[in-house]
């Protein structure tokens, strides 16, 4: 029985954009995140101001956290799916 890889992996050229975008993202939902978490910190009261048809901001900025989560893994693939087209051009 041989136990070799399924598919021959060659050189992964785009990794290291890949890999910095991915990093750009983390901390661009960082940031977002840490907004949310100083609010229910510091000023939890605001978090219970209604914002939208009854809803309070806390529900509306924790479902917005989940979509941004959705857009950037969306974004993620669409970028990294272009640079490994660019990379790694066949010979």
């Amino acid at each position: 029985m041989l136990h070799e890889p399924a598919v021959q992996v060659g050189i992964e050229n785009a990794s290291k954009k890949k890999a910095s975008l991915g990093v750009w993202f983390f901390f661009l939902y960082l940031i977002f995140y840490a907004g949310f978490v100083v609010i229910g910190v510091l000023n939890y009261e605001l978090m219970a101001t209604e914002v939208v048809a009854g809803l309070n901001l806390a529900l509306i900025y924790g479902m917005g956290l989940i979509v941004f989560a959705v857009l950037l893994g969306i974004l993620y693939n669409f970028f990294c799916s272009r640079y490994e087209d660019d990379l790694n051009v066949k010979e």
